[in-house]
């Protein structure tokens, strides 16, 4: 599984780097991004579902790799 943001809709609350740091970090401008290539293991899944899920734009999507 692979995590991405859409950068066009994060508005930078923060709340996916709050919540899974290890999947997430921001941007100079405070904006979500993925760290490393956006593969997940079963941990760095379930925090970034978590993540998915406490989004407010819906900018975070997981899918096939």
């Amino acid at each position: 599984m692979k995590v991405v943001i859409d950068a066009a809709r994060c508005q930078g609350h923060g709340r996916c780097f709050s919540l899974a740091p290890a999947v997430f970090g921001y941007d100079e401008l405070g904006n979500g991004l993925v760290l490393g290539d956006g593969v997940l293991d079963a941990d760095g899944l379930e925090l970034a579902r978590l993540a998915e899920a406490n989004c407010p734009e819906h900018a975070i999507s997981i899918g096939e790799s």
